[in-house]
C-alpha cells in the first residue's frame, strides 16, 4: 500500500501514537508522519505509507493552517493550558478593531524564539528534556512566515478574554509562541487554550479520516481508494513531462536532457521538478542542473 493517508488526529494522542496505531491496522511498518502535533492538538496529520515515505520532507515544507483559541491574562511555562501558571491578571476590555490591528502586525516574516517545551535541540539535547529538569537555556530566534492571519471570534466580556483566530504559516511556526507574542503586543500575558490544524501539506480537514473510519475501511478492503497519491501531495513542485524514451532512462535513475522535457516555465538551476511521462505516470523528483543542461534524479518512485 502506497500513498498519503490523511488522518484526523484526536486529542490526547501523540503523532507517534497515531503512526503506531496505523501500523497495527494496516499491518505495515513503513509509515511516517509529515509534521508533529502536540498531544493536546487535534487536526490534519498526513501519514506517508510505503514508498510514499520518500516525499515526507517535501510535504512537510508546505504551509500549514491552524485555528487557535488564545486566552488573555494568563501565562504558563508551556505556553498552553497544559502547563503551570506563571502569571495571572485581569485584562481590560479590548475592542475587535484593536485585536485585528495587533494580529495584522504578525503578517509576513517574523522572528520567533522556540519555546522551552519543544523538540528543538540545543547542544544535543531536546529543549523539553531540559525544561523537565527545571532548566531554561538561551534559544536563538528564527524566522518564520505568517501567510495569513484572521480574527474569527472573540469572547471579550470575561476576566480572561478568549480570542479565536486562524493562521496559515510556514514550517517551523509555533502557534503557542505566536499566542504569547500576540499577548505581548497587547501588553498582557497570554497562552494558547486550544489548537486545531486545519490544513497540512495541501491536505484539508474534509479529506481526513478518523482512526475509527480507517479501521472500518481497512476491514472492508476499501481504504486504498481513499489514499492520496504522492504526486498529488507534492503538486506544489513544478511538473516536467518527458518523452517515452526519456521516461525509460528516468526509471533507471539516469540523467535526462532538458530537450527531452516539457515545462511551462523557464529552466532555473537547482529547481526541483516532479517528472511524469506523456501518459501522466509519475516517475519521480528530478533537479535542474544547467551545468549539464539536464535533469538529475533526486528520487525515483516508479
Amino acid at each position: 500500500m502506497d500513498g498519503i493517508l490523511a488522518v484526523w488526529k484526536p486529542a490526547g494522542w501523540t503523532s507517534h501514537d497515531v503512526v503506531a496505531k496505523a501500523r497495527r491496522l494496516l499491518k505495515m511498518k513503513r509509515i511516517g508522519h509529515a509534521g508533529t502535533l502536540d498531544p493536546m492538538v487535534t487536526g490534519v496529520l498526513p501519514l506517508c505509507l510505503g514508498r510514499s515515505t520518500r516525499v515526507v520532507e517535501y510535504v512537510q515544507e508546505r504551509p500549514k493552517a491552524y485555528e487557535a483559541v488564545l486566552k488573555l491574562g494568563i501565562a504558563t511555562d508551556t505556553e498552553d493550558m497544559t502547563g503551570d501558571v506563571l502569571a495571572q491578571e485581569p485584562v481590560r476590555r479590548f475592542t475587535e478593531q484593536e485585536l485585528e490591528a495587533v494580529l495584522g502586525q504578525f503578517l509576513g516574516e517574523i522572528e520567533q524564539v522556540p519555546p522551552m517545551f519543544s523538540a528543538v535541540k540545543v547542544d544535543g539535547k531536546r529543549l523539553y528534556e531540559l525544561a523537565r529538569e527545571g532548566k531554561t537555556v538561551d534559544r536563538k530566534s528564527r524566522k518564520v512566515r505568517i501567510h495569513e492571519i484572521r480574527l474569527l471570534a472573540s469572547e471579550l466580556d470575561m476576566e480572561h478574554p478568549e480570542i479565536t483566530f486562524s493562521a496559515v504559516c510556514s514550517k517551523g511556526t509555533y502557534i503557542r509562541t505566536l499566542c504569547v507574542d500576540i499577548g505581548k503586543a497587547l501588553g498582557v500575558p497570554a497562552t494558547m487554550k486550544s489548537l486545531t490544524r486545519t490544513m497540512s501539506g495541501g491536505i484539508q480537514a474534509e479529506q481526513c479520516l478518523t482512526l475509527e473510519e480507517i479501521e472500518q475501511l481497512q476491514a472492508a478492503g476499501e481504504l486504498e481508494s481513499r489514499l492520496i497519491s504522492p504526486e498529488e501531495a507534492i503538486d506544489h513542485i513544478p511538473k516536467a513531462v518527458v518523452t517515452e524514451e526519456a521516461a525509460a532512462k528516468a526509471l533507471r535513475g539516469q540523467k535526462l536532457s532538458l530537450r527531452s522535457a516539457s515545462i511551462q516555465e523557464p529552466w532555473v538551476h537547482g529547481t526541483l521538478f516532479r517528472v511524469t511521462d506523456t501518459r501522466e505516470s509519475f516517475i519521480g523528483i528530478f533537479e535542474c542542473d544547467m551545468d549539464i543542461y539536464g535533469l538529475r534524479p533526486v528520487k525515483v518512485f516508479s
